[in-house]
């Protein structure tokens, strides 16, 4: 009986182990079919936009400041009190080419010139005397004398000197009467004053600036141009013993009383020096007949002191590709989409970057699906999916624009 009992606690363990092991087994294989689902890879979606060829006008953008083509200091050739000053002689108002501004005391110079025709008179008198003179000298000679009579007989110096002196009694008169003629003080060009320093009942001197004035007939901008613009651009470079070029058209735009108004001119020469500081170049844009009213009767005169943004025409970029800044990556490549809806990384040539769009010289053919939407990770083939509302380049082909033939489409190719 010992012995059973032993046995049994070793067997009994030994028997409910496998009875359980045996009891999993057929749990294990009775158990129900789990079925699996894969859960789909969501793709990126991204805007693209057709890649168009065309012929694009190349244009620069700078700024500058309004200025007179002539400005000068009014000054006085004689002194004097300002007796009269002309109405239009007031800061920021206009002249004409020789009108009178100021009119200077003219009583000193009048008495001038009297007495300048008195020394005339009297050199003529004396001229005439010595003539009468000098030919009964010479009769009396034919007459009386032998040989030949010497000047001093025949009074020759002595009528060299009355000549002499009726010259500068005449240039005496010359002087006095232009005096006399400066005592108007007349505008040497159509124009503005800018500012007026002196009015009636001052006394001015000769030389004294009265007045800073500036014609009206054109008006010039100062335009700054970075050396990497310059080649957009067909600038008259000045050469010596060339004649001038002309220049691009530019508009200068300006923003006055709320609004934007525009101007038209031209670029007529680039200054003599490159700034040594910002290594700029200046061009000077021109603008004829500033201040004449335009077809718009709301757009102001361009005014000097005026600020205003140039827009310069430039060189025509033929065959090439304008895109949104946002599709270029780094500094020369872009992510095109193939017909299957994957990603290719094209190397393309740049030709010009700002900060709203690209223009692209070549790596692109007409209608490719150019990539605007940021991608943090791209792997070459990856494969993606068209933003709703973004028509690939099959289906641009598919649908025939009113405006052009079905591969073109008439939006310009803009998504």
């Amino acid at each position: 009986m010992p012995h059973i009992k032993t046995a049994l606690r070793v067997l009994l363990p030994l028997v409910v182990i496998a009875i359980a092991a045996l009891v999993t087994l057929v749990l294990f294989r009775s158990r129900p079919e789990v079925p699996t689902e894969s859960r789909p890879v969501a793709l990126p979606s991204v805007r693209v936009e057709a890649a168009v060829v065309q012929d694009l006008p190349m244009t620069v953008i700078s700024q500058g400041t309004v200025s007179p083509r002539i400005e000068s200091q009014l000054v006085p050739e004689i002194a004097g009190r300002v007796v009269w000053a002309s109405p239009s002689f007031a800061s920021g108002g206009f002249f004409e080419e020789g009108e009178a501004l100021l009119r200077i005391d003219p009583y000193n110079y009048q008495q001038a010139v009297i007495a300048a025709r008195s020394q005339v008179a009297q050199s003529r008198l004396r001229l005439a005397q010595e003539e009468a003179e000098a030919d009964v000298a010479r009769r009396e000679w034919e007459d009386l004398g032998r040989g030949d009579a010497s000047a001093l007989t025949l009074r020759e110096p002595q009528l060299e000197d009355v000549r002499a002196s009726l010259r500068a009694a005449e240039s005496n008169l010359q002087r006095a009467e232009r005096d006399l003629e400066r005592a108007e003080v007349t505008a040497p060009f159509a124009g503005r004053v800018r500012q007026k320093n002196v009015d009636v009942g001052q006394f001015v001197t000769v030389g004294s600036p009265v007045a800073t004035l500036y014609a009206v007939d054109a008006a010039e901008v100062r335009l700054p141009l970075p050396d990497a613009e310059l080649k957009y651009l067909d600038v008259p470079l000045a050469y010596r013993g060339q004649a001038d070029r002309v220049g691009p058209r530019v508009t200068l735009r300006a923003d006055f009383a709320g609004e934007s108004h525009a101007w038209q001119g031209r670029i007529v020469r680039t200054e003599a020096e490159i700034d040594p500081v910002s290594r700029m170049v200046h061009v000077i844009a021109q603008v004829n007949d500033p201040y004449a009213p335009g077809i718009d009767p709301s757009r102001p005169p361009l005014a000097v002191g005026m600020f205003v943004e140039a827009e310069i025409e430039g060189r025509m970029a033929e065959g090439v590709v304008v895109l949104p800044r946002a599709a270029l990556r780094g500094r020369d490549q872009v992510l095109v989409v193939d017909d299957e809806d994957r990603v290719r990384i094209r190397t393309v040539g740049v030709l010009r970057s700002t900060s709203r769009e690209v223009v692209i010289s070549e790596g692109l053919a007409p209608g490719e699906r150019v990539i605007l939407t940021p991608i943090e990770v791209v792997t070459e083939g990856m494969r993606v999916q068209i933003a709703a509302g973004t028509a690939s380049a099959r289906d641009r082909a598919a649908v025939p624009s009113p405006d052009g033939p079905p591969d073109e489409p008439a939006d310009g190719g803009r998504s």
